[in-house]
């Protein structure tokens, strides 16, 4: 049994939805509206899970790359687009936005993380106007629900050491708190490609959260209160840099990058008593984020401190077929921002209202219409339409169809770090905009969703097809195809698209032995002031496959759990760098490859296991991940052109432990 605290489209619900027999990892129901994917925390511990950025690698729907060649940072795509072009929350309150967008899925460890459920197309409006390509959103495991005490120990053979222990105390009948300590860091310098600098950053990350939670089902109160702090350290470049030597000198490449957050939540909830299907919810976050930041002589400093309020109304018309949520919701947004010492600093704040209805006969259709309308300081008054439409055409079949607006202001420097740590110098091209000189990205997204469940030869088996299309009527053009010297800034001044196809096949061949497939074609273009281009570092074809098995549960909870996942990536679009000299040239696509990760776990009670696995194992490196790498001040250094793993094979070891 799972159990999950969420803001559903149709009905707040700050107290717990219980969802029975919910055995696999992922699931997809035939009775929600939206196309939604739950993944559960059985799911999550199919690998090595460090952090939520490292939580998708076993799901088809969510793409997981590289950023740079440094920082080990790992970036996620739905539907072929980054993910500033998702909307990431968390308890249903947006998280990574703005300055936490570069590395913001890092600072969630995956032992936090109780589901995540992933909404493909437009989200739903109650969460705001910038969901463009999807939603993702995280639920933490709930006080009232937690173990007394947990223990997660992990090494790697990249010398990454980490320690997670969560401790639970139920107060009282209606209190309950929980503190999950989280430490992670590496030490040791790795240079596995012998170019010079390390693969991965030297770093340390202490990270703490305290959840309190009340529920009085008699009263039809509920609440969550949240504190965070998380300090997370990075260093890295050449193998000689030393930074109390060397920092912002041309002695050595180096970059330090240090952010310290805080944060405090809380959800406020009321069930009318004699009305279950009447209820009020007041969220409120407010967040400090402060990062310090320099890559070689390029300094960048960003700190962003936000507030987020949203009031939201559940009731029905005439009866329960017939739903409605609306509300209000304000964002206070002040960011105090300095590239090399110039200061583009901005406060931006909005405030909105939206309503939402939802017709749901439980039997073959439902429907959820919503808009919301806006008022932002920099992007003025604009209007937010949205829908999603389910029909169960015949049994163990559902067709779902998503069509939404989205409007974002793009922060084209938090968003684009990795570009610092290169010597390609920054130019804003337009400067009639409100953003940097820009206007804000608006783009439309479209699409359908297939399912058919059957059995074949006696065993159950699932087919999905979806294809998705996003147009952009103005976009913050991020172009590296003009010079590989470089970097331009610009709104859109043609077309630009994103087609996005996917084919699920999943399967358990024999019992205990489950099957999970999937084939993705995106066909993304943008026109570029040179021309027409696939997007960079995006593969046209890729294919996903996962096999699981577990051994039957034998007395006191014994049992063995095997995982094998293979990615493989078609060619990319790599940026323009034929003005480099011979040496520092690339082909103008990457070759093909397959990166494969496995795990076995061994469970020996029902409170102790532990597991080994490996990343990469078949050890496949990019060839020439840093340009320019032995003349790093010079003009052709880039360490932003990564389309595979730099670090090779990597192994880990941990375990678990819990008193019930």
């Amino acid at each position: 049994m799972l159990v999950i605290s969420s803001i559903t489209y149709a009905q707040v619900k700050l107290d717990t939805v219980k969802i029975v027999n919910a055995k696999k990892g992922i699931r997809k129901s035939l009775k929600t509206t939206a196309n939604t994917t739950v993944v559960s925390s059985k799911e999550l511990l199919k690998a090595a899970c460090c952090n939520l950025a490292e939580s998708f690698e076993t799901n088809p729907s969510i793409d997981v790359n590289f950023s740079d060649a440094l920082t080990g940072t790992k970036q996620i795509k739905m539907l072929g687009l980054t993910s500033p072009y998702l909307m990431i929350t968390e308890e249903n309150i947006p998280s990574i936005r703005g300055a936490s967008q570069a590395y913001g899925l890092s600072f969630t460890p995956g032992t936090w993380v109780e589901s995540i459920q992933i909404t493909k197309g437009a989200g739903s409006v109650v969460n705001g106007y910038e969901s463009i390509s999807g939603q993702i959103n995280t639920e933490l495991i709930k006080p009232m629900k937690d173990i007394p005490f947990f223990l997660n120990v992990y090494g790697a053979s990249d010398s990454r050491f980490e320690l997670n222990t969560h401790f639970n105390n139920k107060v009282s009948d209606h209190w309950a708190t929980s503190l999950y300590l989280h430490g992670n860091e590496r030490s040791v310098k790795n240079d596995m490609n012998h170019d010079g600098f390390l693969d991965n950053p030297l770093g340390k990350q202490v990270n703490m959260v305290n959840r309190w939670q009340y529920s009085n089902p008699e009263t039809g109160w509920v609440s969550f209160i949240n504190f965070k702090y998380m300090k997370d350290d990075k260093q890295t470049g050449q193998l000689d840099f030393d930074k109390n030597r060397d920092k912002l000198t041309t002695n050595y490449w180096g970059s330090e990058i240090n952010t310290n957050r805080f944060d405090f939540t809380s959800k406020v909830g009321y069930v009318f008593k004699d009305m279950p299907y009447q209820s009020i919810g007041f969220q409120n976050a407010y967040s400090n984020h402060n990062q310090d930041s320099y890559f070689g002589l390029n300094q960048y400093t960003i700190k962003q401190q936000s507030y987020y309020s949203n009031l939201i109304f559940n009731s029905i018309i005439n009866n329960t077929m017939h739903k409605f949520v609306t509300g209000l919701n304000f964002t206070y947004d002040k960011y105090a921002e300095f590239v090399n010492l110039e200061d583009v600093s901005r406060i931006d704040n909005s405030v909105g209202g939206f309503f939402e209805y939802t017709y749901d006969n439980n039997d073959k259709f439902s429907l959820i219409l919503g808009g919301r309308v806006d008022y932002h300081n920099r992007l003025g008054v604009f209007a937010t339409p949205r829908i999603h439409v389910r029909y169960n055409p015949w049994e163990k079949a559902v067709l779902r169809f998503s069509a939404g607006r989205g409007k974002r202001a793009a922060n084209i420097y938090a968003e684009n770090q990795n570009l610092f740590a290169s010597s390609r110098t920054f130019s804003v091209l337009d400067s009639n905009g409100k953003i940097y000189g820009l206007n804000p990205e608006i783009a439309w997204n479209y699409g359908f969703s297939f399912t058919q469940n059957f059995l074949m030869f006696g065993k159950a088996a699932d087919v999905t097809l979806d294809f998705y299309r996003t147009d952009f009527q103005n976009q913050a053009i991020v172009d590296l195809f003009q010079s590989a010297q470089e970097v331009l800034f610009y709104n859109l001044k043609g077309k630009s698209y994103a087609n996005s196809f996917q084919l699920d096949f999943n399967y358990e061949i024999i019992k205990h032995l489950n099957l999970r497939t999937a084939y993705k074609y995106y066909d993304i273009s943008t026109d570029y002031l040179s021309g027409t281009y696939q997007r960079p570092l995006q593969a046209k074809h890729r294919f996903f496959g996962n096999l699981e098995y577990e051994t039957h549960v034998k007395s006191k909870g014994k049992q063995w759990k095997f995982d094998y996942t293979l990615n493989w990536l078609g060619k990319q679009q790599l940026p323009n760098t034929a003005s480099n000299p011979t040496i520092d040239r690339l082909t103008r696509f990457s070759p093909s490859f397959a990166v494969m990760n496995m795990q076995i776990t061994r469970t020996f009670s029902t409170v102790f296991e532990v597991y080994i696995g490996g990343e990469n194992i078949g050890n496949y490196r990019q060839e020439k991940a840093i340009l320019g790498a032995n003349n790093p001040f010079g003009p052709t250094f880039d360490t932003s052109i990564i389309y595979a793993p730099v670090f090779g094979q990597m192994y880990y070891a941990g375990l678990r432990y819990k008193i019930k």
